[in-house]
């Protein structure tokens, strides 16, 4: 392929065009969270995630598996639970069978504020959809948005 080959230009321009879907969205919503609850995106799905967690084996997620959940390295996710823990939102602690593991749960103070979050996540999620929609160049990336389904759960 060359710099000029119509396949190249077109990948180029869908991924431009994805690229800036993502960050019209996730200023949108950062906009709503910041100034309805004090929350920034990244804190929120930390704790979104963190909230899906359940007791038992594999129950919980190890650090990096958080930093893989919310697309941040490990050195800035240590550093947001660090956040939020001090805020009282999250709690770490030591995995029980291997010490050199790191646990992360939120907190009811946690919980309380992502139930209180989330309509507004929801909402501002779909404005920034909808706004993008009449948008000529975006409406196909948000109708493949919408009709994407949830994967399935691990088993």
């Amino acid at each position: 392929m060359t710099a000029t080959d119509p396949a190249l230009i077109a990948l180029s321009q869908g991924w431009c065009a994805l690229s800036l879907l993502h960050g019209r969205i996730d200023a949108h919503i950062e906009k709503a969270l910041q100034s309805g609850h004090g929350l920034s995106v990244r804190e929120y799905s930390l704790l979104d995630v963190l909230s899906r967690q359940h007791s038992g084996p594999g129950g919980h997620l190890q650090m990096k598996q958080v930093a893989d959940a919310v697309v941040l390295s490990q050195s800035a996710t240590t550093r947001l639970v660090t956040r939020l823990e001090d805020r009282h939102l999250l709690t770490r602690y030591l995995c029980d069978t291997d010490r050199r593991g790191i646990y992360t749960d939120v907190t009811e103070a946690g919980l309380a504020l992502l139930d209180q979050a989330r309509p507004t996540n929801d909402a501002a999620l779909r404005e920034a959809l909808d706004e993008a929609a009449r948008n000529p160049e975006l409406a196909p990336l948000v109708r493949a948005v919408e009709e994407l389904k949830a994967p399935a759960p691990a088993v």
